[in-house]
């Protein structure tokens, strides 16, 4: 196990969220929208990695995304062959300040990091792996400037027509 040292905690990581995947988002819904009580904050599709996310907020200002595949991805396939086909949570997020220094300062300790992400502006990303982390998937991410856009309603991103949908239904 690593030690912490005081440089990474220098990179200022602020929890953000808690994703959870499922075959299907509609199957999310009922326990984190309508039990729980989540209100709908935003989302849309990500055709590069594959898969639809929707965002729910929470009293509080807890935040769980809900996450599902996109009609023929295999994004969360080995995922879902660890989870037996159900799914559950799948990432914990971080934001941090500097994702450069988080990178550098991660490999510089010999952390394993996967899907490193710098391309986009509006969203630079890096994974520590699983096996870093006890089994858990930790994003770090550095959110950039965004577009105004519309926020689409839960009912569009369901439809597809979230953020970047490919306006393919979710799965009923």
């Amino acid at each position: 196990m690593h030690d912490v040292s005081p440089e990474l905690r220098e990179l200022g990581a602020v929890f953000d969220h808690t994703a959870v995947a499922a075959p299907r988002i509609r199957d999310l819904l009922p326990i984190y929208h309508d039990l729980l009580g989540g209100t709908f904050r935003s989302g849309g599709d990500n055709q590069l990695g594959g898969y639809r996310a929707m965002q729910l907020t929470y009293p509080g200002g807890g935040k769980i995304e809900l996450m599902e595949p996109l009609k023929g991805s295999t994004f969360f396939d080995s995922f879902f062959e660890l989870t037996r086909g159900r799914g559950g949570v799948h990432h914990l997020n971080f934001h941090v300040d500097d994702i450069d220094l988080a990178v550098s300062l991660l490999t510089e300790r010999g952390y394993r990091l996967h899907g490193l992400n710098l391309g986009d502006p509006r969203w630079r990303e890096v994974f520590l792996h699983p096996k870093e982390a006890h089994g858990v998937l930790i994003q770090l991410a550095r959110p950039g400037p965004r577009d105004s856009v519309p926020v689409p309603s839960l009912d569009d991103v369901l439809a597809g027509r979230g953020y970047r949908g490919n306006g393919v239904p979710s799965p009923a």
